[in-house]
């Protein structure tokens, strides 16, 4: 997956220099397509952290908490001067009869991202891109407009809740993680449901995938790609064909097979993770590891379109070197949508409908079916149900 100047992405797309498409292998509804390095990032690597099945409650700042199922989180291992790493945890075995390192239940985090050591990041993947969807005006209306509750004005949007599937639920996941060949040099997979883009993992290092690649059944799915997975038949398989008349030779062979590779790699790129890479996002910085930057981004919420969250780890290039995504459902746009046309018109309900195109009653009706109903004055709202 490459850009015409590999050598400096767009700062607000989300580009995948480096990453070249592979072809895809299907078990039912499932796709996996590898994403393979050339050349490996040496000087970070990733290895999961096991917390059990436990929910985690996370210290994000003074009295204010994220709470959700974590069963594992990440940490990250660098080098100061660039020479190879390996990932933190990593034991020399001296018989085979070695115990495995024990794991705990319920753990409190301080905050979803966190460094450890001088050397060492230890972060919650994918949640802390969840994070940073939940807090989207976490704080409620900026002006207290009379429409509003006084819940809206003190407490903002608190407590703000999603709902998410496990891939141990995805229909098909764990079938198609299990029989799905890593190819030489992996370093990270993208995955479709019924072909529509449910989630892109990438790793710095083949190493690191082979040891991750189990812990796909361990994050979170929309509900979108649940339902795919349980209703929608089997995709077709993408096969290369060559034209055997054509070849006289195994360097024709080697060439048309090149050929297909590369009309793969485009067709993907251009057309399957067109819904990922052909938008901006709004970028935020985490945490800034040596010449790492760990950072979560958010799109600019389309109704009835595909939008992805996700979290990155980026260098000093601006070349991703981790990734994890995830597929927001229609409601969860619809709900981003609404916040971001709230807060770019001050709260005011409505300048806000008068953007939208909808009258004031439309908009507090929309409000109330997105979940945000006890933002508004019980009067109110029973205001816009007359209309």
């Amino acid at each position: 997956m490459t850009r015409p100047d590999p050598t400096r992405p767009d700062p607000a797309r989300l580009d995948l220099v480096g990453l070249e498409a592979r072809p895809s292998q299907v078990w039912g509804a499932v796709r996996l397509v590898p994403l393979v390095r050339d050349e490996p990032v040496e000087d970070l690597r990733l290895h999961a952290r096991l917390y059990g099945d436990a929910t985690i409650p996370v210290e994000v700042r003074p009295r204010r908490a994220y709470v959700s199922y974590v069963p594992h989180g990440f940490v990250a291992t660098w080098t100061g001067d660039g020479t190879p790493a390996a990932a933190y945890g990593t034991q020399m075995p001296t018989d085979g009869d070695s115990a495995p390192i024990a794991t705990t239940g319920l753990r409190f985090h301080r905050r979803t991202a966190r460094r450890e050591a001088k050397h060492r990041l230890r972060f919650l993947p994918l949640h802390l891109a969840l994070e940073g969807y939940l807090a989207l005006h976490f704080g409620g209306p900026s002006i207290a407009w009379e429409e509003w509750s006084q819940h809206a004005v003190r407490r903002g949007l608190s407590p703000r809740t999603e709902e998410a599937y496990l891939g141990t639920e995805v229909r098909g996941l764990a079938d198609a993680l299990r029989v799905f060949e890593i190819h030489p040099g992996q370093c990270g997979v993208l995955l479709y449901v019924a072909d529509a883009l449910a989630a892109v993992f990438a790793v710095p290092h083949p190493d690191d995938y082979r040891a991750l690649h189990p812990t796909l059944l361990q994050d979170l799915f929309g509900e979108l790609i649940h339902h795919y997975a349980t209703l929608m038949p089997p995709v077709p398989d993408f096969r290369a064909r060559v034209d055997d008349a054509r070849i006289r030779s195994l360097a024709e062979l080697r060439t048309a097979v090149a050929d297909q590779e590369d009309a793969w790699a485009r067709f993907h790129d251009t057309t399957m993770a067109g819904g990922l890479l052909d938008h901006a996002y709004t970028w935020r910085t985490v945490h800034r590891t040596g010449r790492f930057t760990l950072s979560r981004f958010l799109p600019v919420f389309r109704p009835k379109e595909e939008n992805h969250i996700g979290e990155a780890i980026t260098d000093e290039r601006g070349r991703i070197v981790y990734l994890k995504t995830f597929r927001l459902s229609e409601s969860q746009v619809r709900r981003g949508h609404l916040l971001d046309r709230l807060a770019a018109h001050d709260w005011h309900l409505a300048d806000t409908a008068a953007g939208l195109g909808v009258t004031e009653a439309q908009l507090g009706l929309r409000l109330e079916s997105a979940g945000f109903g006890h933002l508004l004055r019980q009067d109110v709202l029973d205001r816009y149900r007359s209309r």
